[in-house]
């Protein structure tokens, strides 16, 4: 890994993050590619609660998340906000505005100390123009997301809280976990997991006391810890087919949808 000092000011921050999840932009490209990206635009550094971008503004930049976690949050027709995403370290946030000129979808927030590079869409256009491989990268990037925020849409319809609840934090564990273990660290509070899954928060009570009672998760002050990920999973399966099983029996005219049972953990 190179080194991923930025300038802020007259004071050189270096960035803490060793390992860059392969689904964001620079987890994405080799190394001449990420140098070349994380030589972009200037550095900045936020605290937490900071608003970065805000929806509906006309702002042109994005910013490269070289360091911290951020939230994508975007209101409802019914004046309700809706967590839309949650982006790490690696990941580019505000391309969207600057590839199709439109205002911003969503408000970017910092959930702590966030450490970026704010690069202007210019400059990131033409960088993927003189850098084919980057300009893929980015393509590839853009792709994932939207192919996550399909999945989202398709858990909505076919899984109940629980399984909802457990595909996400899976999801989002596999993405920016490190290989190779089985556990992960997902600065979340629960009021935000329960507009991420789209459910009341008293719901996402109960779902987190049953993921914790499993031995799945164990959850903090804005913290979810998850220590068993293939456990995770196959919670999730299991939430799914119980689903799939309940929607059969009202089809058939059963008198109950049943119980639904999370899977030992072995």
């Amino acid at each position: 890994m190179g080194d991923t000092r930025v300038r802020v000011g007259n004071a050189r921050v270096r960035g803490a993050q060793a390992y860059w999840p392969p689904a964001g932009l620079l987890g994405r490209v080799g190394e001449a590619d990420r140098q070349v990206l994380l030589g972009l635009g200037h550095g900045v550094v936020y605290p937490a609660g900071q608003i970065t971008i805000h929806e509906a503004d006309t702002s042109d930049f994005a910013l490269l998340l070289i360091g911290g976690t951020v939230k994508v949050t975007a209101h409802a027709q019914d004046g309700r906000e809706a967590l839309v995403a949650v982006r790490m370290a690696g990941d580019l946030v505000g391309e969207l505005a600057g590839i199709d000129g439109q205002p911003r979808s969503g408000t970017v927030t910092t959930c702590g100390r966030v450490l970026a590079r704010y690069i202007l869409s210019s400059e990131l256009l033409e960088c993927t123009k003189q850098h084919p491989a980057i300009g893929l990268a980015l393509s590839a990037s853009v792709v994932a997301k939207l192919r996550t925020a399909t999945g989202r849409i398709v858990d909505f319809t076919g899984c109940d809280v629980l399984g909802r609840l457990a595909r996400i934090l899976h999801h989002l564990a596999v993405i920016y976990g490190r290989p190779g273990r089985n556990e992960a660290q997902l600065p979340l509070s629960q009021p935000e997991m329960a507009t991420l899954v789209g459910a009341a928060e008293s719901s996402i009570h109960k779902a987190l006391r049953a993921l914790r009672e499993s031995g799945a998760v164990v959850t903090g002050y804005r913290r979810i810890t998850i220590l068993d990920l293939d456990h995770l999973a196959r919670i999730a399966v299991a939430a799914e087919a119980n689903r799939a099983e309940a929607n059969g029996a009202e089809a058939n005219g059963a008198a109950g949808a049943g119980s639904q049972a999370i899977p030992p953990n072995s």
